[in-house]
């Protein structure tokens, strides 16, 4: 690893928590590896949040969500 990457990750470790999930977040954004397919997603993630929003669905819980699963597909 370069000096340059390790001086960056001693500084981006010396962040908060919520500082260093901003810059990931950032960091990966810039990556710019499918721009269609991230804004699909980013339209598919709105798209839900709407209808969680508008009472047209309702959360379920992630052990809810597995114990539902696993009785489907006994």
């Amino acid at each position: 690893m370069s000096s340059a990457i390790e001086k960056i990750e001693a500084e981006a470790l010396r962040l908060s928590p919520t500082e260093r999930a901003h810059l990931v977040e950032r960091l990966i954004a810039s990556l710019d590896l499918d721009p269609p397919v991230e804004e699909a997603w980013a339209a598919e993630v709105e798209r839900r949040n709407r209808e969680v929003e508008n009472g047209k669905v309702s959360l379920v819980s992630g052990p809810d969500a597995v114990a539902r699963l696993r009785a489907l597909f006994k």
